[in-house]
Formats: C-alpha cells, structure tokens, sequence
C-alpha cells in the first residue's frame, strides 16, 4: 500500500485483522494510531515497524489467538504430501527471467512473488532476500538456487508459497559447484516448520529427480507447473 495514512480498513488489511479487531487494539493502546476527527488513522510505517517485531504475537493470550487462527494457514508437511504442489499452485512461474545478475535476480523473483497476491510489503522481502545471500549463497548444485528470507513468520505473507523462474541466461550465483545458476526457487514460508519442509522438499526433487532438467525444457509456465507435479508424485511413490 503506497498511502502513508491508512484507514481503519486499510490497516486491517495490511495487517490481516478484522477491522473490529484493528479498533479493538487501536482503542486499548496496542496499535499505535491517530483521531482525525471521529475518525482512526494508523500511519503505514507504524504498523510495519509494529508487525515486523511481532507485537500480535507478544502482547497478552486474545492476540496469539489471532496469530494462531487468523494469521496463519494450516499446510499438510507430512511425508505423503505433495507440499511444492501445493505451495506453487496458485504462484506463477517464468520461464523467461531476463535478469543477467544476482542482484537483478533479486529484483524479478520479487516482481514474481508479488503476482501473488499474498505479499504484504516487496519492499521487506526484497531487503530480505539480500540479507539472506549476503551470509552465503542460496545457491546449490546443478545450476539451482532455492532463494528465501532469513525469517519466516505470518506478517510477510498471506499465506506460504513457491514461485519459480528459469533465466534466459545463466548467471553467477555463488553455487558450491562453481557453476552458474538459471533456476530460481524462491520460497516464502509463515512459519519455520513449512519452511524447513518446502527447502528440503525442493532440494531432493533438485537432486533425485529430472525436475531441473524438465524445467529447463518446459516452453511455457503451464509446463513448469506440470514438471513439478509430477516430479513431486514420482519422488512421493
């Protein structure tokens, strides 16, 4: 949202609250706001620094149960589970990433990952991404990179989701192999749990499976998506 001022329902939004419950919060002090008038307004980068320390999920039993049942969403990260199917259903892949650098790479995952719909601020997740790579490289064998951000927690996603992009040129990314990279996992997970699983999930279809290959040949991103679904139903037989 670029409004510096938000509405009631606006914030609730952004925070994926009911608007009860943003002015039941906003009236007890939780929620730093202003009166306009007989009106609420809640400045933008309040409720960002106030989200991003994880207030909802540290002030008083009433706001973990909005984290627990209002917040985040329920994924099945058992072994039978086609975990990747389902966390890139709905998230769109390209097969024609143009970026030619890793910071460039950066960038495009991001524009991708907001075709979404489930991410709350670009911004954020872009500052991630790039505090991620700076502590190593997100890189792996065989021309991969599984991109993600250092924390993994609701108030960054809607919901859980993988997205994919295949660079139309290879580009340096600091892989152990020494090779350059033009398949681009990038994984935004609310809770660590789901995280864990999807990394794992991807990295072994990566390895014991055609996966990259198939991806590589895929000429649309309805091929990609298909690529994946059944790499995934042949690892979980």
């Amino acid at each position: 949202m670029p409004h510096t001022l938000l509405t009631i329902e606006e914030a609730a939004a952004y925070l994926h609250l009911d608007c009860g419950d943003v002015r039941s919060l906003a009236i007890h002090g939780e929620v730093p706001c202003e009166k306009r008038g007989d009106e609420l307004v809640f400045r933008r980068g309040d409720l960002k620094v106030w989200s991003s320390r994880r207030i909802l999920g540290l002030r008083g039993r009433h706001l973990s149960d909005y984290h627990s049942q209002g917040v985040l969403h329920p994924h099945d990260i058992s072994d039978h589970a086609a975990l990747v199917t389902e966390l890139t259903e709905n998230s769109p892949c390209e097969p024609q990433l143009q970026a030619r650098t890793r910071p460039a790479v950066l960038h495009a995952m991001v524009e991708l990952a907001e075709r979404t719909g489930l991410l709350y601020d670009p911004a954020d997740l872009l500052e991630e991404l790039r505090a991620r790579e700076e502590m190593c490289s997100t890189g792996i064998d065989g021309g991969v990179a599984i991109l993600h951000p250092r924390f993994h927690d609701p108030y960054m996603v809607e919901d859980s989701f993988v997205c994919i992009g295949r660079a139309v040129r290879p580009v340096p990314f600091g892989a152990p192999d020494g090779g350059q990279t033009d398949l681009f996992f990038l994984a935004c997970c609310q809770d660590d749990r789901i995280h864990l699983h999807a990394l794992a999930r991807i990295s072994l279809l990566c390895h014991a499976t055609d996966l990259p290959e198939r991806l590589r040949l895929a000429e649309n991103e309805e091929e990609m998506h298909a690529a994946l679904r059944e790499c995934e139903k042949l690892l979980l037989k």
